[in-house]
C-alpha cells in the first residue's frame, strides 16, 4: 500500500526543538526531508553566522542520516544580505530598534527555504518552533500560542500570512522544553542538552560594533536633550540608543536618566526620569493580520516586545495597514521598530510594527 500522507520539509538548525520535530514526523509516518540554511555572516570577519555554524551544520546533517531522511543545505546567504541585515542597518539609520528574526522567518525561512523545499516535492514545512496551529473547515488556519508559556513563539511567526501558515505544521507546539528534551533522550538524539541560541545570529555580541563596521554613517554625534529641549550632553549616533536604555549615556544628574525618544530630524537623543516612560498608547504600520480584525475597534491583548508581557488594549484600525492601540495600563518600552502582536485569548491575530512616536 503507497504512503499517501504529504511530504514535509523540517528546517532543521542542529537544535533540540527542530531535531525532535523531525523526529515526531517520521515516527508518524511521513515522508520527512531535512532542510538548513546558510545564512550570510561577515566575510571579512572569522565568526560564523549562529544560526549555521559548522558545528550546527554537522550535527543537522548528522541527526538527519540518523532518521534516515534526506538533507539539503541550502545558500540563502544572499537572500539574508539584502533583506535581513539590510532592513536591521536600514532600521537603525532610521532611528528604530528591528527585530530582524520576524522578518527572516516570513522572507527566508518560509520564503527561499520554502521555494526549494516545494520545488522538491515537499507539501508541507515544519519547523521546531513552539506555537500551534488550528485548521478550520473551510482552509482557514488559527495560530495560537504554544502551551510552554515561557517558550511561546508566535509572537515571532506573526508576520507570516494566512497563505504560508495554510503549508505550515508545528509538531512541538503541543509540548514543554523539558518533554521535549525528553523526547530527543527517548529518540537516542545526542542534542538532548544543547542550549538554545540567544544572540542575533549575524552580528552576535554588540550589534553598535556590526553597525559601525557596516554602516558607518551611523557615527553621527548630536545632542542629548532633558524634557525641557536643554542640551545636557552630546550622544554618539541615534542608532546606539535604544528606548528605556539607562547606561551609557555619559550624563552626570542629579537622578538616573533614560532615553525617552529619538528626534531624527534634529538628530537628538532625548532623556528624562524614570516617571517620563510609560506610554499608553501606540501606533502601529505594515499590518499584518492572519485573520480578519473582529471589528474596527476591538478589546485584545498587544505584546510589543518578544519578552513582554501582554497588556489589556483597545485596538483601533486606523486605515490601510496602519491601526492604533489604547494600552489598558502604561508601557515603559513601547519602542519604534517593534512588532506590535495582537491577541484575542490565546489566538494570535496578526501583528504591525510600532511606529516612532
Amino acid at each position: 500500500m503507497s504512503n499517501t500522507k504529504p511530504t514535509i520539509a523540517v528546517a532543521m538548525s542542529g537544535g533540540v526543538d527542530s531535531s525532535v520535530a523531525a523526529a515526531l514526523l517520521v515516527e508518524r509516518g511521513y515522508r520527512v526531508i531535512g532542510f538548513m540554511l546558510r545564512l550570510w555572516s561577515e566575510p571579512e570577519r572569522s565568526a560564523e553566522n549562529a544560526c549555521c555554524t559548522l558545528e550546527a551544520t554537522a550535527i543537522a546533517r548528522g541527526i538527519a542520516e540518523q532518521l534516515g531522511i534526506p538533507f539539503h543545505l541550502i545558500d540563502a546567504r544572499t537572500a539574508f544580505r539584502q533583506t535581513v541585515v539590510q532592513y536591521f542597518i536600514d532600521e537603525y539609520l532610521a532611528g528604530n530598534t528591528p527585530n530582524p528574526c520576524l522578518l527572516c522567518n516570513r522572507a527566508v525561512r518560509w520564503g527561499v527555504l520554502w521555494e526549494h523545499a516545494h520545488a522538491l516535492g515537499a507539501d508541507l514545512m515544519a519547523t521546531g518552533h513552539y506555537a500551534r496551529l488550528k485548521r478550520d473547515p473551510d482552509g482557514t488556519v488559527h495560530l495560537l500560542r504554544g502551551l510552554d508559556a515561557h517558550k511561546d513563539q508566535s509572537y515571532v511567526l506573526s508576520r507570516l500570512t494566512q497563505e504560508q501558515l495554510r503549508h505550515t505544521i508545528l509538531p512541538i507546539g503541543e509540548f514543554t522544553k523539558p518533554e521535549v528534551r525528553r523526547m530527543a533522550v527517548k529518540f537516542g538524539l545526542p542534542v538532548a542538552q544543547r542550549p538554545d541560541s540567544q544572540d542575533l545570529c549575524f552580528a552576535a555580541g554588540d550589534y553598535r560594533a556590526f553597525l559601525r563596521r557596516h554602516a558607518p554613517e551611523s557615527q553621527k554625534p548630536g545632542p542629548i536633550l532633558d524634557l525641557r529641549g536643554n542640551e545636557i550632553g552630546k550622544h554618539e549616533g541615534l542608532a546606539f540608543y535604544t528606548i528605556g536604555q539607562r547606561r551609557g549615556l555619559g550624563i552626570a544628574a542629579a537622578e538616573p536618566l533614560y532615553v525617552i525618544a529619538k528626534d531624527v530630524k534634529r538628530n537628538a537623543l532625548i532623556v528624562g526620569p524614570r516617571s517620563a516612560l510609560g506610554r499608553q498608547s501606540l501606533t502601529a504600520v505594515q499590518a499584518n493580520w492572519i485573520v480578519p480584525p473582529p471589528a474596527d475597534e476591538f478589546k485584545a491583548e498587544v505584546q510589543i516586545r518578544y519578552t513582554a508581557r501582554p497588556i489589556p488594549a483597545v485596538v483601533r484600525l486606523e486605515g490601510e495597514g496602519k491601526f492604533s492601540a489604547r494600552l489598558e495600563t502604561p508601557a515603559r518600552d513601547i519602542t519604534p521598530g517593534q512588532a506590535a502582536v495582537i491577541y484575542l485569548g490565546e489566538e494570535c491575530l496578526g501583528s504591525g510594527i510600532i511606529a516612532p512616536y
